[in-house]
This record gives structure tokens, sequence and C-alpha cells, in this order.
């Protein structure tokens, strides 16, 4: 439906202070209702309990309070039906909601407001908005979480190199590099696990920001919304917004690792690697180059933290030098975090599918690993544990044969016994059994290694926990 224009019933929410309405800019500066049109089902569950506090504290009547829970819940399905009328005039969705309870229910209607202001009522409705999009962050966290599980089971003493300087380094298992991410994820886990709890406070009852004259029963209205308590101080309740700045910033740090796994995969599924194959769900061709498979979905969800990032950036801006208690600045924290939440549930959504789809290629892998000098650091380690050479030294020795090999076009494990004592004397046959990617990871026995066991270890933890 369009908006349409009621200038004098505008005026009348705002009282007879103001004898003239806002000419069409200010309208248009001032209006909130294009997008805290999302908060309808805080707004609505925040006033219902409000209107039974009222009635049970004796500040409303009883058949008032029933008109109000009724009116709101007509207002709940004509939104959810796409039936209600939504005007630019009324301001933000609080108005909207308010003005249309009156044309259901009459009277009553005007009573819904006492003891409250919009300042608490917009800080009580943001942050149950915020907090349910913790419940869901972590629900699809969970998800990402078991998709990555189930990839490094599979792949537990799968081979692959692994890299520093994105030059191969030591080998590592596929279910060892998977399982990074998972720690990852974890923590992301509970950072926003963190955030809502600290944000799981309530501000109703604060009123503009001095408190209330009324005597408002503020413990039963943080019971009735699932709060663990009202906030302590009504100056702290309407002005902050640090929990959704919480929010954003165990978003941006979830985006940041969602990002470098999508770089990896990116890498991985280059012609030049061939790690893994994407499925075509997630993948697309070209307009022009009938051989090309683009990792579009895993660019996409590297891109998203420049998204989620500058929303951050920007709440930062807007509150870092507000004087307490409210000021209509305020007003621009909801349009970043909308923001910030869609793409980043995009993203997890996405990259659990990607994942849960993922194949990856053992063979090429193992290859891979195989090459590169990646078991170098295992034979400077057996010529100091089985020679008791200084590992600086045994460093030397191993780089002298690095050289040798890269001369000779081979690798570690292609030397003669020969071309290695030529080095050093005291090399023995027994070299050759640390040399090997497979005796490599399966010697990486020190907790949190990527030998097998390990891994299986870190595995069977994580199921634990997520049981």
């Amino acid at each position: 439906m369009t908006d349409r224009p009621q200038r004098d019933a505008a005026n009348s929410m705002w009282g007879g202070r103001f004898a003239a309405g806002p000419d069409a800019i200010m309208e248009a500066i001032n209006a909130s209702i294009g997008f805290d049109r999302r908060l309808y089902a805080q707004d609505i569950r925040g006033s219902r309990a409000h209107a039974a506090m009222l009635a049970a504290t004796g500040i409303i009547s009883t058949n008032d309070a029933e008109a109000i829970r009724e009116g709101l819940l007509t207002v709940l399905s004509e939104i959810e039906t796409g039936d209600f009328p939504f005007r630019t005039d009324l301001e933000d969705i609080h108005m909207n909601v308010e003005a249309r309870l009156k044309e259901i229910i009459g009277e009553p209607a005007g009573r819904l407001h006492t003891g409250r202001s919009r300042n608490d009522q917009v800080a009580t409705d943001f942050r149950l908005w915020v907090r349910d999009q913790c419940d869901t962050t972590i629900d699809a966290l969970t998800a990402l979480i078991r998709a990555a599980l189930a990839q490094a089971e599979a792949g537990a003493d799968w081979v692959m190199p692994g890299f520093t300087h994105l030059q191969t380094a030591q080998p590592v298992t596929w279910g060892h590099h998977m399982m990074a991410y998972v720690e990852m994820f974890g923590r992301d886990l509970s950072r926003f696990r963190d955030a809502r709890r600290r944000m799981n406070e309530s501000p109703l009852g604060a009123a503009a920001l001095a408190g209330t004259g009324y005597p408002i029963d503020r413990e039963m209205t943080a019971r009735d919304l699932g709060f663990d308590r009202p906030m302590a101080n009504s100056l702290d309740a309407v002005s902050d917004r640090d929990f959704a700045l919480e929010y954003l910033s165990a978003a941006s740090i979830c985006a940041v690792h969602l990002s470098r796994l999508a770089e990896e995969l990116v890498i991985w599924s280059s012609a030049q690697f061939r790690f893994v194959s994407m499925s075509d769900k997630w993948s697309t061709g070209s307009s022009i180059m009938p051989q090309k498979r683009n990792p579009d979905a895993a660019e996409l969800i590297r891109a998203k933290i420049g998204r989620i990032l500058g929303a951050t950036v920007a709440l930062f801006t807007v509150m870092k030098g507000l004087p307490l208690a409210y000021s209509k600045d305020m007003q621009e924290d909801k349009e970043q975090v909308f923001d910030a939440a869609d793409h980043l549930m995009l993203a997890l959504a996405a990259m659990a599918g990607m994942l849960s789809d993922l194949t990856a290629n053992r063979d090429r892998m193992e290859a891979a690993a195989s090459a590169g000098f990646s078991t170098a650091t295992d034979l400077a380690d057996w010529l100091v544990r089985e020679l008791g050479l200084p590992f600086r030294d045994a460093h030397h020795v191993t780089g002298s044969l690095v050289a040798l090999a890269e001369g000779k076009g081979c690798d570690l494990p292609d030397l003669t016994l020969a071309d290695m004592q030529a080095v050093h004397g005291g090399i023995t046959e027994a070299v050759f059994g640390v040399l090997g990617v497979h005796n490599s990871v399966a010697s990486r026995q020190s907790q949190g290694g990527t030998a097998p066991d390990q891994v299986r270890a870190q595995i069977n933890r994580w199921k634990e926990n997520l049981a």
C-alpha cells in the first residue's frame, strides 16, 4: 500500500507544541518507518508486555489492557498478511502501530503509552531484535560447524600440504585443516553467546531518560520479554547501543573467518591446485569461455566482510561523540545492523552449503604434499633426535640436502643414502622412515597436532560439545 499523508494526525502524535506540519524534506529525513518496520514483532511484543504490567499494577483497567492486547494482535496479523497501512507521516513503527491501534479500539489505545517513552520503547525493540538475531546466528554457525566436522571426519588422515606465505611448509591432514576452521567458528559461536548474555537486560521502564513516577513493575516486563533483569540505570538504558556494536563486532570477526575460508576454496578449486571441486549449486560458468567453472559463491562470501565491517565502523562513528541520553543520531543505528545481519546469515548459509557439497581430491592433495620438500623439518628433527645435533646445525645440514635435491631435480626421499652421507656422514638408512608425508603427519602427536589420532580426538570433542 502507498503511504497516505495525514499531517494533522502526525501533529497530534507530537502534541500541542507544534502548530504546523513538517515540510517534505523534514518528513523524509525524520522518518524511519522505511526500515524500522522490521521491528514490528518486537514492538508489538513489548507493548503487550507493557500493557499487561500496567493492568497488573492498577495503572490502567483490565478491560483497557484486554482491548489493547486484542487490538495489538489484530495489528500483528495485518502486518504479517501485508494489509497494514504503513505511513511515512507517522515517522516510525511505534507511531504506526499506536495510530492503527487507536483506529481499531479507540480511546484505550491512548493509555498504552503510560509510563514509557519512545526512547525506552525503541531501545527495547532493538535489543529484542538483536537478541533474536544472535539466536539465529548461533543456529547458523552450529550448522556450519557440523558441515566442517563432516569434512574433517571424512579426511582425518588425508594428507595435504600445509602452507606459510602460501608456500609449502609441512604436511598436514585435510581433517586438521578443516578443524582449524571449526575452532575459529567455535569462537565466533561463543562471542555471539556472550554478547546475547550481556544484552539480555530490559530497558523498558526507563522512559525518556529518568524513569517514571508511575508505580510500574520493571521486573514483570523484563520477565515477560525473556530478559534476565531490568537495566540498572535509566540513562544508560536509553542512550547506549553497545549491544548492537558488540553484535556487529562479533559479526565482523565471523565474516573475516568466512572470507579466509572462501579465499582458500577459490584457490583450491583452481586448475593450478585442484584440491577441491565445488558442486554446480555453488559454481557458475562463463558467457564466453565454455571450460570455466567459477567459484562465485565463495567469492561473494569473501566480499561480505566489506559490508559487515563497514556497518560496524558506521555505527561506531555514529555513537562515538553522543552525550547522554538520547539523540536523534541514534536513529541511524538500525539500517547498518539490519544490512550486516542479512549478509552474515546469507554468507553462513552459503558456506555451510558449499562445505556440505564439497568434494576434496585426496590424490591431488597428497601429490602436492609430497612435493616442495615438505618433510625438511622432519629431517632436521631426526638429525636432532637421532644424531644429537644442535637444531641450528641440523637446520644447516637439512638446508644443504634440500639444495642438493633441488640441483638433482628430485625431492628429499629420492636422494640416496650416499648422497645424504656426503653432506653428513652420520646419517643412516633409518632417516627414510621420517621422510614420507604419512610418516610426517603421523609423528605430529602433540596435543592439537595434525596426526590423524589427534584430529579424531578434536572431532569427537566437538561432537560432544554440540550434542
